[in-house]
């Protein structure tokens, strides 16, 4: 219940109403330290080009190429394959820093922990040298392959000849590598029968490889979420390995892998991440409110903070936050724990830590929710940061991977004794 603006009702003393009190008391409740982070001599870089990311829908390059080759590209790789091997709640807290800062940042670089993590599942100890070559150099890989992709590989001897498009690569624009899952043809062009996929890693820069800027979301505007088109581009056989598809995270917790952290399947793991992201989203969101409520007014003229309405709002924001955050927390718990034990997850183990952070995310769905009915309509008029952090936010609760209506479905079924749904 927000109204017009008084820049001078706000004070500096600690009395009722200050805005230094305010946000020392949402960083005191729901702390988020950023020392002893890898991105954090980077923190105010990403954060200064933020505004203009959003609006020309792609971050500075001096941001892209100051991270690139750095030891925080290398966090989800294990030491063996010359990475840093980071925990999954410590990764988490890093990618936690950089959404509250520049939530299309943190996306790609959300991205590219997630999806190497599932390229050394997938390639396995045979491509060990392969995958060690692009940790040691900290590049950067994006994996174009979401829905309505189709490419299909002709084999011409020794390898197979690439042609057709992957969609939803976030992060494509800023990456070195792609991964590519495709479908051997026959000589007629059409996927033979059974089906035979295969998966490979290729540089970007290769012939025949076209990065079409398509994304046109209204949030995450430079998250790079492109399609990515082959023309002819040939992949050596030896190194394409099968791809699992829809048994993928079953096939891990059996198959030789380089690390015991592999047997993780990337997609609970990226839902932990996207938490985080989405923690630290809000909690910056929720202390620029604060902010700013200590200077607004009510239509009849008393102090909007002291409506408890108002308070009950932002109240509920915080402790929806808090929650989130500690479910999200405990989630990482779980995963870093089974790593070290080397144990790998079972089915109710995965079903798990999507179910926490799904509903980790859903807590802060109403959380903006929140935010924005006790900020009204100022807060969109005043052309703040709600408006774009909200919008960013948006993306976050029906990303596939961390959908309500997809993970519920599958926990459903789970406890309810039938057959496992992947989709």
């Amino acid at each position: 219940m927000a109204g017009e603006p008084d820049t001078g009702a706000a004070a500096s003393d600690g009395s009722t109403g200050s805005p230094a009190l305010g946000i020392e008391n949402v960083e005191l409740l729901l702390p988020a330290p950023t020392d002893g982070l890898r991105i954090a001599p980077f923190l105010d870089m990403i954060e200064e080009q933020a505004v203009a990311a959003d609006q020309s829908r792609s971050v500075a390059s001096d941001v892209v190429e100051a991270i690139r080759g750095t030891d925080f590209m290398r966090m989800s790789a294990t030491r063996n394959i010359g990475g840093v091997e980071e925990t999954i709640l410590h990764m988490g807290r890093e990618l936690e820093a950089v959404a509250a800062r520049c939530p299309s940042l943190a996306w790609c670089l959300w991205n590219h922990l997630c999806v190497f993590h599932l390229f050394v599942g997938a390639m396995g100890p045979e491509q060990q040298d392969f995958l060690a070559d692009i940790v040691s150099k900290g590049h950067w890989v994006s994996f174009p392959g979401g829905a309505r992709s189709s490419v299909y590989g002709r084999i011409d001897g020794d390898v197979a000849v690439l042609n057709g498009t992957g969609r939803w690569g976030t992060g494509a624009r800023y990456a070195d590598y792609c991964g590519v899952a495709f479908a051997i043809a026959g000589d007629d062009g059409k996927p033979k029968r059974p089906m035979d996929i295969r998966f490979t890693i290729v540089p970007t820069k290769t012939e025949g490889i076209k990065i079409d800027p398509s994304w046109d979301g209204s949030g995450l505007r430079a998250s790079a979420t492109d399609d990515v088109h082959y023309t002819d581009v040939p992949v050596r056989l030896d190194d394409c390995v099968p791809w699992y598809g829809v048994n993928r995270a079953e096939s891990l917790r059996t198959i030789p892998v380089v690390h015991p952290r592999y047997r993780e399947d990337w997609v609970g793991i990226s839902d932990l991440w996207l938490a985080w992201m989405a923690v630290g989203l809000v909690r910056r969101t929720l202390s620029e409110a604060v902010s700013q409520a200590a200077g607004r007014r009510v239509i009849i003229g008393g102090e909007m903070t002291e409506r408890p309405t108002v308070q009950i709002n932002f109240g509920r924001a915080a402790s929806l936050v808090a929650a989130a955050a500690a479910a999200t927390e405990a989630g990482c718990f779980d995963v870093d724990r089974r790593i070290e034990a080397d144990v790998a997850p079972d089915e109710s183990d995965y079903l798990r830590q999507m179910a926490v952070t799904t509903m980790a995310v859903e807590q802060l769905d109403e959380a903006m929710a929140m935010l924005n009915r006790a900020q009204g309509g100022t807060a969109l008029r005043e052309g703040g940061t709600f408006e774009r952090r909200y919008r960013d936010f948006r993306a976050m609760p029906v990303h596939i991977n961390v959908h309500y209506d997809r993970i519920t479905h599958q926990v459903g079924r789970h406890v309810l004794g039938l057959e496992f749904n992947p989709f």
